[in-house]
C-alpha cells in the first residue's frame, strides 16, 4: 500500500469544501495520505460513496449521525444497501451526543436508533465508527459509559473506531477491553487534558483522523481543517509517546487497514 498515512475520519465531501474539493483530495493525496470519508445523514453517505468510488485512495463509511439530521427518519433498507457497496468499509458515524441534547426523551431515542444501526451492522459484519460526545459537564457524564453498556450486548465483535475520543481514562479502558479503537485529532494538539489519555492507549490500538472540516490542529487552528493536516496528529502522538512520526505513522496505518480491511479493497 503506498499511502503513508491513513485519515480514518474526515468529511471531504462537506459543503466547506464546495470551492475546491478536487484540490484538497488530491493535495492530501499527493502527500500520501488515504481517506475514509464518514457519511453522517443519507445523503451525505451517498456523497462518501461517490468520493470513494471516484479515488482509490478514498473508503467510505455510512451511518446517521445522533444529532446532525434529525428530520431525518432511519431508512433501515437504504442504508443496508449503501453497505453493500463497493469501497464501503463501515457503519458510522453513529453513536450518542449529549452535549446537544440535553432532554432525557431525546437521548432515549438517540440510544433505539443507535442500537437499530448496530444491529443492521451486525448483520453485514461490518465495524463501526462512534460517534460519542458527553454532556457539557464534560467527560464525567453518561454517554461514554452508557455507549459502552450498549456495545456489551453482542455489538462489539466486528470492533470499530470511537472517533474524536474525549472521554476518561477509565472509559478508554472499557472500549479497548471490548476490542475497538480510539481515534485522535487535533484536539490533542492544542487541549492537555487528553496527555495521559494518548500516553496511556496502545499505540497498536490508535487510529489517526483529522475530522476535516472540523476542529483544525495547530498550528492551523482558526482555519478550515483538511486531510492533509492529519500529519500534525501524528506528529503529537510521537511526541507524547516518545517515539518517531515515522513509527506512529506506520503502525497507525496498520491498524486502520486492519479494523477496515482496507488490504482487501486496494
Amino acid at each position: 500500500m503506498s499511502n503513508t498515512l491513513i485519515d480514518s475520519h474526515c468529511h471531504p465531501q462537506a459543503s466547506q469544501y464546495a470551492n475546491d474539493r478536487e484540490e484538497v483530495i488530491k493535495g492530501a493525496i499527493n502527500a500520501g495520505i488515504g481517506m475514509i470519508c464518514v457519511g453522517t445523514d443519507l445523503e451525505m453517505s451517498k456523497k462518501a460513496i461517490e468520493l470513494a468510488q471516484k479515488y482509490d485512495q478514498i473508503w467510505a463509511s455510512v451511518g446517521l449521525h445522533p444529532n446532525d439530521n434529525l428530520d431525518e427518519e432511519f431508512d433501515e433498507k437504504a442504508y443496508e444497501e449503501l453497505l453493500k457497496q463497493d469501497k464501503v468499509v463501515a457503519m458510522g458515524e453513529i453513536g450518542l451526543d449529549y452535549y446537544r441534547t440535553a432532554e432525557p426523551e431525546n437521548q432515549k431515542f438517540q440510544r433505539e436508533r443507535f442500537v437499530k444501526q448496530l444491529e443492521l451492522a451486525d448483520k453485514l459484519s461490518k465495524p463501526l465508527i462512534l460517534h460519542c460526545r458527553d454532556s457539557k459537564a464534560g467527560s464525567t457524564g453518561r454517554a461514554y459509559p452508557e455507549m459502552a453498556d450498549i456495545l456489551k450486548n453482542g455489538y462489539a465483535k466486528n470492533s470499530g473506531a470511537v472517533h474524536s475520543y474525549t472521554g476518561n481514562l477509565d472509559e478508554a479502558k472499557q472500549f479497548l477491553d471490548l476490542g475497538f479503537y480510539l481515534g485522535f485529532n487535533g484536539i490533542i494538539t492544542f487541549a492537555r487534558q487528553y496527555d495521559e489519555i494518548v500516553k496511556y492507549i496502545p499505540l497498536d490500538r490508535i487510529l489517526l483522523e483529522t475530522d476535516a472540516p472540523y476542529l483544525t490542529p495547530e498550528p492551523y487552528r482558526g482555519q478550515r481543517n483538511e486531510p492533509l493536516y492529519v500529519i500534525e496528529v501524528a506528529k503529537k502522538i510521537a511526541e507524547l509517546k516518545k517515539v518517531s512520526v515515522e513509527e506512529v505513522n506506520e503502525q497507525t496505518t496498520k491498524n486502520t487497514i486492519k479494523l477496515f480491511g482496507l488490504d482487501a479493497k486496494i
